[in-house]
């Protein structure tokens, strides 16, 4: 007879004493979770209990001067995950200030322990991040000190190397406050006029020249300011102040643009936002290959608030030309009359038939979604499909599968015959499994029409990749 369901009612069934023998035994060796259970233990105690472990384990973490590996770096990252949580729910009801204070500490560990490990997941920066939203949700019952906390918030960004603190500034923006505010923006605009410091001068020791490293210092710092008064003057609600930050070539990046045009936007300036999104839109000599979905998404926002209904539908077909964006021919579509949607919906599946190259056309009908079309397209198509393209054919390839078997069978032989014909013996197991699906539908395909049966396929496969015994193995393996 099956057992128990390992359930949270079944384990309250073994009672206190017997619970507390089964944890003892399951942290035992653990250092992680023998802190965890500590910390909980110390909860119960009340905020200051938890307060005082708290610190002594930021202390502790702070000192350590060892590589952290990647083991040992998740573990410590779902730690701190932990205390973050242990800190907003346990301390922070009671005591919001000094759940501030520890988490304000928690992320200045960040540069120690990005200088011991390879955060190039960004797995330690996400938990930063949550420390970060933890402050924004702790922030309008903080009742600190306005100008004490600027100068707090100043000075983190101002020493922050790992962007760290980069939303301090909207975290903060309710618990500073007019008067917080205001006293960061006279920071900042002091320290534009100020000049580097030696502490700021010795970052860039590596450079002989004095003059170079003082123009670096200040580039790095001027950043930072930057930050700050745009991040002010979104708090205030100035959008010609945050504007102020770039120069107008800056405005027309596609990485600044629509921002920029959003905030006009919201100002009720749509007109001055168009404006701004017309001179960062790409011209017909710029790089095909570019997109920047958010870029025209301002554009359509900015058309739409003008009422430029035209104009409008222009651009959404215009993108889906361009890039088979699925959601701008939607929105298109659904901006004209009756029976024109037809037409033009037509119009857009002759498009996708003949776009190149013919993986972008497979991925719009995945997304958008659209099997058929999909069907239709690797029928026609399919001697140009690139088998390395596994990211857009095997989830098409299993969408496909029930209702068009021929159609997935044909995507599985590409990455195949991809795997196979350049040697690429990491994706042979992959292969292997490709083929067994293809065996599987083909008690499904009454017709193969112009292609390969699939005995024929195998057959040809065992003729001309013999030699390749490492694929199969895999395939009479499993």
């Amino acid at each position: 007879m099956a057992g128990k369901a390992l359930n949270k009612k079944n384990l309250l069934e073994l009672g206190a004493d017997r619970l507390a023998e089964l944890l003892l035994e399951a942290v035992k060796g653990d250092a992680a979770r023998q802190r965890r259970v500590r910390m909980a233990l110390s909860a119960d105690r009340g905020p200051e209990a938890i307060t005082a472990d708290l610190r002594k384990r930021f202390a502790s973490i702070r000192r350590g001067r060892s590589f952290i590996s990647r083991k040992a770096q998740k573990t410590l990252t779902q730690e701190l995950a932990g205390l973050t949580q242990l800190i907003e729910t346990r301390i922070a009801p009671d005591a919001p200030a000094a759940a501030f204070e520890l988490l304000w500490a928690e992320l200045q560990l960040a540069p120690g322990l990005f200088e011991r490990t390879d955060d190039s997941r960004g797995t330690l920066g996400e938990v930063m991040g949550g420390a970060m939203a933890a402050i924004g949700r702790l922030a309008p019952r903080l009742g600190l000190d306005p100008a004490t906390l600027a100068e707090t918030v100043f000075d983190a960004i101002l020493d922050d190397v790992y962007g760290v603190f980069d939303d301090a500034v909207p975290a903060l923006a309710e618990a500073l406050g007019t008067t917080g505010l205001a006293r960061l923006k006279a920071l900042a605009e002091a320290a534009r006029a100020a000049p580097p410091g030696e502490a700021e001068l010795a970052r860039y020791a590596f450079l002989s020249d004095r003059d170079a490293r003082t123009g670096r210092a200040r580039a790095e710092r001027n950043r930072s300011l930057d930050r700050i008064l745009r991040d002010v003057a979104d708090a205030e609600g100035d959008v010609d102040a945050w504007l102020a930050q770039y120069t107008p070539e800056q405005l027309t990046y596609a990485t600044i643009a629509p921002d920029a045009a959003l905030r006009l936007l919201a100002t009720g300036r749509a007109g001055d936002a168009l404006r701004l999104i017309e001179a960062a839109l790409p011209g017909e000599s710029d790089d095909p290959w570019f997109d920047d979905p958010e870029l025209d998404a301002a554009h359509f926002a900015c058309l739409e608030a003008l009422g430029r209904k035209e104009d409008l539908r222009a651009a959404l077909w215009n993108r889906f030309e361009r890039k088979l964006c699925p959601d701008a021919l939607r929105r298109h579509l659904g901006l004209l009359p009756d029976f024109e949607d037809i037409e033009a919906a037509d119009a857009a599946r002759r498009i996708v038939l003949d776009f190149s190259p013919v993986e972008t056309a497979l991925a719009y009908c995945l997304e958008a979604p659209d099997l058929s079309l999909a069907a239709e397209l690797i029928e026609t198509r399919n001697a140009e499909i690139d088998g390395d393209a596994y990211e857009i054919l095997t989830p098409l390839a299993e969408a496909l599968a029930p209702a068009n078997p021929l159609a997935a069978v044909l995507l599985r032989r590409a990455m195949i015959d991809f795997a196979l014909d350049r040697r690429r013996a990491g994706r042979y197991g992959h292969a292997a499994g490709h083929l067994s699906d293809c065996a599987a539908a083909d008690a499904e395909i009454q017709d193969y029409g112009i292609h390969l049966s699939h005995a024929a396929y195998l057959d040809g496969l065992r003729r001309t990749h013999a030699r390749k015994s490492a694929f199969w193995d895999r395939l009479r393996n499993g």
